[in-house]
């Protein structure tokens, strides 16, 4: 669940402990092109105030039209579809052809959504599950993501922490990560310990995890929403967040320097027991070859490599196949 998402829920928690009635719309399923995709959510207030949004505007528009009208003063929740014909998509500043679901409900008893928070706080997947009779909403944990479903008794949705960057190093080229990374809504975190690099991080959205790489990798307890990437050209550093990132179940593991510093990393690592298969997730030279030079190409050639990485996208550039590290296993 993205920033934006978990905004929704903070302002429907705060409008309902207010006082205010408040309806949350959830995109559920899309046909063909469309603006926010399944798990987006708009909260509505009962004065026609939005939190967040499903479309590019025009949808919004008719809730709130909607809204005054008393179209949502039932307790049960409601299946809406936008998009059906041509002229409806048209008129919904939707692609042509293109189809959006909604699933609206009122929300009653706020504590799922201090639950649900809580979770996303302490960085857990928690499953909600959304009773269409009753509008009785249950949070629980879950160990794994999964598609937004919907049938005719249930919706059944996961919501999750933001994806976290943590940044081995914090030199020039990592202060351009934070800043891309932060945009495309990571939740940055910078470990180094040389005090040295700290200047320009006053006004960075990054946080920074005190003591050494291989105890920031462990503090942090990388997970499936997790990338990891050494900066520093340095292998006492980096090479001890690898030793333990490598091993975790962070979904890339990346470090900096050419594909000869990388072997030799590679080497190491193999001398120092860890396993071939581990060695073998390394990302190193990172990045998408865009013919990179300055900082900030060299940090929008990382952050395409791991934003298609997260998003399950077969990477087509071939590296060089670890020969070394190959030929010893």
């Amino acid at each position: 669940m993205d920033s934006v998402d978990q905004e929704v829920l903070r302002m429907t928690l705060a409008w309902r402990r207010a006082g205010h009635g408040v309806s949350l719309f959830t995109v559920v399923q899309t046909w063909g092109s469309s603006p926010r995709p399944p798990g987006a959510m708009l909260a509505l207030r009962d004065d026609g105030q939005v939190c967040g949004s499903v479309s590019g505007g025009c949808i919004e528009d008719d809730l709130i039209a909607r809204l005054h009208a008393g179209q949502f003063a039932g307790e049960r929740p409601e299946v809406i579809t936008y998009g059906v014909s041509g002229d409806e998509a048209a008129r919904f500043g939707l692609p042509c052809g293109g189809t959006l679901r909604l699933v609206q409900e009122q929300v009653g008893d706020w504590r799922w959504v201090e639950q649900l928070l809580q979770r996303c706080d302490d960085h857990e997947l928690a499953l909600r599950e959304l009773d269409l009779a009753t509008g009785k909403v249950r949070i629980s944990s879950t160990t794994r993501d999964e598609p937004v479903a919907l049938d005719e008794h249930c919706l059944r949705l996961v919501h999750g922490p933001r994806w976290r960057l943590l940044l081995i190093g914090a030199g020039q080229l990592s202060l351009y990560v934070a800043d891309m990374a932060a945009m495309l809504d990571f939740e940055v975190l910078v470990c180094d310990p040389r005090e040295e690099f700290r200047q320009g991080w006053e006004t960075r959205q990054a946080r920074f995890i005190p003591g050494m790489p291989d105890d920031a990798v462990l503090a942090i307890r990388p997970d499936e929403r997790t990338a990891v990437v050494a900066l520093t050209h340095d292998p006492r550093l980096d090479d001890l967040a690898l030793l333990t990132a490598l091993q975790s179940d962070a979904f890339y593991v990346g470090a900096l320097g050419s594909l000869r510093n990388n072997d030799r990393r590679r080497e190491r690592l193999l001398q120092l027991e860890v396993p071939v298969a581990a060695i073998n997730r390394l990302h190193g030279p990172i990045g998408l070859h865009i013919g990179s030079h300055t900082p900030p190409e060299i940090a929008l050639s990382l952050l395409a490599e791991v934003v298609a990485v997260k998003n399950g996208i077969a990477l087509t550039q071939k590296k060089r196949a670890l020969v070394a590290v190959e030929q010893v296993a």
